[in-house]
């Protein structure tokens, strides 16, 4: 998928939604227990109860690798069902890989040819060599850590150079190196707040995945606020507060309820900002 396919998807829908299929075993309504495969079970009805009102899906890796075998076939499963039912959903897989260039090669194989997703989240530290493999896909993205939501982002993130450059800002401009705003994203956390323009004033038209609303407490309001561009720019994550909205045989249904009430939000944050 493409900007300019992701972007019209995104006015279509009213909506710049990604539902997290950080999908617990443990966490999961336990009449799905029964089933051959619980987690594929519960992915399937999340996903048929909120993909009108989303535009893209994100499985998290040790979701289903904590699994073994029976959770990679999970997460196969899982993504070739939205790939078949709702092709127009965008899929990042968080997997957060990055190594030296030769295992890159073999990880971007396993993501964007083998399962074919159309995203993977990757880790910059180890600098270009190691995230350039990722590029040379058409049509596919690499979403880069930038500026994390967590609270050891302090460690690191916001450490300063001589220059007064704070490591995230580097990581944004230095990359820019490597792709462009049709093959590139950054992670950003929702609860960065105005930090938002920082980053805006480096990487004005690429696309943002931003996770940390919902449980983990970001406003909506304050992303679009300082975060939004022309495009959007912004795709926006909620993966608890959706899944697990409910706990019953009438989880799916809540979810969509809940997935619906984010949704209205964004499409009143589009309409205010005349995108849609």
């Amino acid at each position: 998928m493409n900007k300019k396919e992701l972007f019209e998807n995104i006015r279509r829908k009213k909506s710049f939604l990604c539902v997290g299929l950080d999908t617990d075993i443990k966490k999961i309504p336990p009449h799905l227990l029964k089933e051959d495969d619980p987690v594929f079970a519960f992915n399937k009805a999340i996903i048929d109860a909120t993909a009108d009102y989303c535009v893209a899906y994100k499985p998290n890796l040790a979701f289903y690798e904590c699994g073994g075998a029976g959770g990679w076939l999970s997460l196969e499963k899982t993504v070739g069902y939205i790939k078949t039912h709702y092709p127009d959903q965008f899929i990042i897989a968080d997997a957060k890989r990055g190594d030296i260039g030769n295992t890159s090669t073999l990880y971007a194989r396993t993501f964007f040819v083998e399962m074919d997703v159309d995203a993977l989240t990757v880790a910059p530290y180890m600098g270009e060599d190691s995230i350039t493999p990722f590029l040379n896909y058409e049509r596919k993205w690499v979403i880069l850590l930038a500026l994390t939501s967590n609270k050891g982002s302090h460690d690191f993130q916001l450490t300063e150079n001589a220059e007064k450059e704070r490591l995230f800002e580097k990581v944004l401009r230095v990359s820019q190196k490597w792709g462009n705003d049709e093959n590139m994203m950054y992670v950003v956390g929702a609860t960065q707040g105005r930090m938002f323009e920082d980053i805006r004033n480096i990487v004005p038209d690429h696309f943002l995945l931003v996770p940390g609303i919902g449980a983990q407490g970001g406003s909506l309001e304050e992303v679009c606020r300082y975060g939004m561009n022309r495009t959007c720019g912004l795709i926006v994550n909620s993966s608890r507060s959706i899944l697990y909205a409910d706990n019953t045989e009438d989880y799916a249904s809540k979810a969509r309820m809940e997935a619906r009430s984010v949704r209205e939000e964004m499409e009143y944050q589009l309409s205010a900002r005349g995108i849609i």
